[in-house]
């Protein structure tokens, strides 16, 4: 798995921007008559389409780099995929159902994107060999 990890990083992305894209189309839709939940909405989707972007730069640290290097990508990878659940799915779940699905979940959502991008920095940072290319 660590050789393929960056496979799984780019599945992962994918995935999450099959997901962003179609809730930001049904969000826009869906709450077309709420301007301040279409605003939540629209937050949302940004920071889940943004660290899906970030998923990619976990992929390319992962495939380049080797060892610790690479577990740490992996790392900010998990956190990342746990932020845009957190926040993004907290907000989703509020704008569609008026209810906080899990009190903090947003800001905790927050932490794990900023912990993410702190693991990838170190990731980046960090002296083991870069791998070899295929």
């Amino acid at each position: 798995m660590i050789s393929d990890s960056w496979r799984f990083w780019v599945v992962v992305a994918g995935i999450s921007g099959i997901l962003g894209v179609g809730g930001g189309a049904f969000g826009y839709h869906w709450l077309e008559g709420d301007q301040g939940l279409r605003e939540v909405f629209s937050t949302a989707v940004q920071y889940h389409m943004w660290h899906t972007l970030a998923l990619f730069g976990v992929a390319w640290l992962s495939a380049k780099r080797s060892g610790t290097s690479g577990r740490w990508a992996a790392r900010a990878g998990w956190f990342f995929t746990a932020g845009i659940i957190m926040f993004s799915g907290s907000l989703y779940a509020f704008c569609i159902t008026g209810e906080t699905p899990v009190p903090g979940a947003a800001p905790i959502g927050g932490m794990l994107f900023i912990s993410g991008w702190a693991m990838l920095a170190w990731s980046a940072m960090r002296r083991d060999k870069p791998q070899t290319s295929d």
